[in-house]
């Protein structure tokens, strides 16, 4: 199966319609993958440059505070140890990567599981343009923006070819304009929207070794049904005429089986003339006995 989404105009109308391949936007969601590849990114995106001092990096203490004996106290030797206040941190953390190891196949599945789902609840669209024009314009930018409703937040991908969008899209506090090879599954989560113009949705498609995107005018798009209709109806007369083809081919099969006895008839009736003349040889023998009787008898 795949899924057909309209490619809107910088106006909002929809200029062509563009079918999405499954694989990337029919995806099963799958929640727990889609956690587990968002924890991973945000913890390889911590610094890790947090770090505390030992009491061997502690500068001071190099004197013995007090006498070892003698003095009714504890015995210390030096007030850089740990229980001194200005001591040194025992098992503090230190600089570290936080990075987890995450298969690629796990990434491009959870993107994949990401986009499926706002798919599935039409929050993402397609734009064949951000801007029209030479020069960059956000008051285009949000103009364009406008059809795909109202928004908290949104995520616009666009090719790096495409200058005037990028410039236009800057200074857009609730706009997270991304290039379509840093698109991830966490800023798709983030975002209600997700908008791809038409050049990055079609780098974004080459990216998975699909050949290209299968387009479509609006008016082609609603043809496919009708000649669906239309094989629906023709089964749907051949299934009535059934019947009635069966009912002509059992009368069929009825006369000609009638024909047969009929030419039997036809052939029968030259015998009735013989049965005749053989009736009549029949009554005409008593007569002729009758009369030779007569004769002898005179």
């Amino acid at each position: 199966m795949s899924v057909t989404i309209d490619i809107l105009s910088v106006e909002g109308k929809p200029a062509t319609s563009v079918v999405l391949p499954a694989r990337l936007f029919e995806a099963q969601v799958n929640v727990p993958l889609i956690h587990q590849v968002v924890v991973a990114q945000l913890a390889a995106a911590r610094q890790g440059t947090h770090a505390t001092k030992t009491r061997g990096q502690v500068s001071g203490g190099g004197a013995k505070p007090w006498r070892q004996k003698g003095t009714g106290r504890a015995r210390q030797g030096s007030r850089r140890a740990p229980q001194w206040t200005g001591g040194g941190t025992v098992f503090g953390p230190q600089p570290r990567s936080y990075a987890q190891k995450t298969p690629k196949k796990m990434i491009a599945a959870a993107l994949c599981s990401a986009l499926s789902d706002r798919v599935a609840d039409g929050r993402l669209f397609v734009l064949d343009a951000i801007v029209t024009g030479d020069a960059p314009s956000t008051r285009q930018a949000l103009e364009a923006l406008s059809v795909i409703g109202t928004y908290d937040t949104a995520i616009v991908v666009l090719h790096r070819d495409e200058d005037l969008a990028w410039l236009s899209l800057r200074n857009v506090a609730n706009v997270h304009a991304l290039a379509v090879d840093q698109l991830n599954a966490y800023d798709v989560v983030a975002n209600q929207m997700v908008v791809f113009t038409k050049p990055a949705l079609e780098d974004f498609v080459t990216r998975f070794g699909i050949a290209g995107l299968e387009e479509l005018a609006p008016e082609a798009a609603e043809e496919p049904a009708k000649p669906a209709k239309a094989k629906k109806a023709k089964k749907v007369e051949a299934a009535t005429e059934a019947p009635e083809a069966a009912e002509a081919s059992e009368a069929e099969a009825a006369t000609e089986a009638a024909e047969p006895t009929v030419a039997t008839e036809a052939t029968e009736e030259p015998a009735k003339p013989a049965r005749a003349k053989k009736a009549k040889k029949a009554d005409a023998e008593p007569v002729a006995e009758a009369e030779a009787d007569e004769e002898e008898s005179k």
